[in-house]
């Protein structure tokens, strides 16, 4: 589900004032938010005579950056429609705050009164709660952002992704079909995995144990290489999941090392890729993605390129959980 929260109410209500007091307090909880605002008097972003300006009169679409920052002038006023604004960039940021709209049917949607005894209008749709002037509005409105924002996350799906089809040279056999305790390697990670997830997929091609036949199978991305290919591919199967990614070669891999992985869900969390003790770089591949990370794994190389950006976790991998993360390559790794 998008986060997405309409600020209502007549000119003169506080809609701009209320989205900036509020938006430096969502930037420090580390939120990434778009606000889209709707301007009935037409833009005047641009300047008469600019080369930018002249530009778009030949009927280009313009982008205009520098530095810090861009812009986009287009001329099709269909692809500034809220749903194609959602559509498009829901997935880039954390909560979308929209200013107007109060016809317009949204997840949540709040009504500024100008006066406190101004009556709610009848073309005011969805309204969940009427903020009156003598609030503090900003503290009541954070209150109910963070609220949804957890509703949210606990309304998203989160899948488990098995990752299998390497090589397997150096162990020379293939490795989810190892036996050990009396189960494969891969049966021993989709049992960690169950009791966490509503679903689990197996991604790349092998062949699959008996015991596991009824799991969903998906081929490899064809634009990518190593484990990356079955990231892609399991995110584009399911846009608006989070997935947890565990290799196959995790023998040691059990359901309290995956509950602690996801003991670090929050809102604003974007993954979690944790770290081994004694150890710098984390782990990209039994670690958590939430569906915002879909875009910055089209652009990457390898899974590692995720870390380190915006709502990326890096927690510390408990001692006595840290062989679930030792992955085996090599029959002398055991």
């Amino acid at each position: 589900m998008y986060p997405i929260f309409g600020i209502c109410g007549y000119s003169g209500a506080g809609k701009t004032t209320l989205i900036e007091a509020v938006l430096p307090r969502l930037t420090a909880r580390g939120w990434k938010a778009l606000v889209v605002k709707q301007d009935a008097h037409g833009l005047t972003l641009d300047r008469e005579g600019k080369d930018t300006d002249r530009l778009f009169k030949t009927g280009a679409d313009v982008v205009i950056r520098d530095a810090q920052q861009a812009f986009l002038r287009a001329h099709d006023p269909s692809s500034a429609a809220l749903d194609r604004i959602v559509a498009r960039w829901g997935t880039e940021y954390d909560l979308i705050l929209v200013e107007g709209h109060k016809s317009t049917p949204l997840p949540f949607k709040v009504w500024l009164c100008r006066d406190d005894d101004e009556p709610l209008p009848p073309e005011a749709l969805g309204i969940r709660r009427v903020l009156k002037r003598v609030e503090d509005r900003a503290a009541v409105f954070l209150e109910l952002i963070e609220a949804w924002m957890a509703e949210a996350l606990r309304t998203t799906p989160v899948y488990g992704g098995i990752l299998i089809g390497g090589a397997s040279r150096r162990m020379g056999r293939p490795k989810h079909l190892i036996r050990e305790g009396g189960a494969t390697w891969i049966e021993r990670v989709a049992t960690a995995l169950e009791p966490f997830v509503e679903r689990r997929v197996i991604l790349g091609a092998g062949r699959i144990p008996s015991a596991l036949k009824g799991l969903a199978v998906l081929p490899d991305a064809e634009d990518a290489e190593g484990p990356l290919r079955g990231l892609r591919a399991a995110m584009r199967w399911a846009p608006r999941s989070g997935w947890v990614f565990a290799a196959c070669d995790l023998p040691e891999i059990r359901p309290a090392a995956v509950e602690w992985l996801l003991s670090h869900r929050r809102p604003g969390v974007r993954a979690i890729l944790p770290i081994l003790p004694r150890r710098r770089d984390p782990e990209p591949l039994f670690a958590y993605y939430d569906f915002r990370m879909a875009s910055v794994l089209e652009r990457a190389r390898r899974p590692m390129d995720a870390a380190g950006g915006p709502g990326v976790l890096h927690p510390r991998i408990p001692a006595d959980l840290a062989d679930a993360w030792r992955n085996v390559n090599t029959p002398s790794d055991r």
